[in-house]
């Protein structure tokens, strides 16, 4: 049709191939009726339009990274989230036992590299269980399961992963000079998440369930998974859990745990 801009590859002497914008058109000039096509190669028009999708798609996948999949298609269409309340999920907090006095001898970058190892398979390990990590502060590493639907489980989701973590971290101190001792807490209830500030976003979770879980990973031992009574009997079913009784616990007072045998 007269107007239509075409999209077509042709080929220059040497026989190379490049693509090319044909634009047709048409006019009248003493009773007779013209056509024209207007031939342009589109080559740098090409490049730019691949950096962009590029750089577009590099954002996107930035974007995943930092937030949850929900939350990403959200803001990409708004430019902005609506706070949730989750009516249960199940968090997990771990950290590593005495870790200043551990790291501090140990040079900036070798601290650096460790926890990026450590941490970069612990993500993996979260992908697989889809346990959406939250952040890290520090040595400690904070996650969260059932924010997304499709999650049968999250607090059995949350301690076969927390399984693995520390598997990992006894198959990686057999051969590694140092030795990382980490405790690990969950606890399950409602949260409230959504994606705070204006500069430098932050996804994040508040709530009492999120100090709990704190609490569950603080009150625990190396090597093994502290949870709370909540989560407990999420899971009795399935796993095996050794009582603690009620511990004391800062600004809770006495609280039921189990380890996870």
């Amino acid at each position: 049709a007269i107007g239509t801009v075409l999209e077509l590859r042709a080929f220059r002497k040497n026989g190379q191939e490049f693509p090319i914008e044909l634009t047709l058109g048409s006019w009248d000039n003493n009773g007779k009726r013209y056509y024209s096509g207007i031939i342009r190669d589109i080559t740098e028009k090409k490049k730019a339009e691949e950096i962009i999708l590029r750089e577009k798609k590099r954002s996107e996948e930035l974007i995943l990274n930092i937030f949850p999949k929900e939350i990403a298609e959200e803001l990409k269409e708004n430019g902005r989230t609506e706070a949730r309340k989750h009516e249960n999920v199940s968090i997990i907090f771990t950290d590593f036992k005495d870790f200043t006095s551990l790291t501090s001898t140990m040079a900036p970058t070798i601290l650096m590299e460790e926890l990026n190892e450590i941490f970069g398979y612990f993500d993996d390990i979260l992908e697989k269980y889809k346990i959406e990590k939250i952040k890290t502060i520090g040595d400690a590493y904070f996650a969260v399961c059932g924010l997304s639907e499709g999650v049968e489980n999250h607090a059995l989701q949350c301690v076969e992963a927390t399984k693995e973590m520390f598997g990992y971290l006894a198959l990686r101190n057999k051969t590694s000079q140092i030795k990382w001792r980490m405790r690990a807490g969950i606890h399950s209830g409602p949260v409230v998440a959504g994606v705070v500030s204006k500069k430098k976003y932050a996804y994040d979770l508040f709530g009492d369930t999120v100090n709990t879980a704190s609490r569950m990973e603080s009150n625990g031992k190396p090597g093994k998974i502290n949870i709370s009574e909540a989560t407990f009997q999420l899971i009795k079913e399935w796993i095996s859990c050794t009582p603690r009784g009620s511990i004391r616990t800062k600004g809770k007072g006495g609280m039921n745990m189990y380890f996870v045998d």
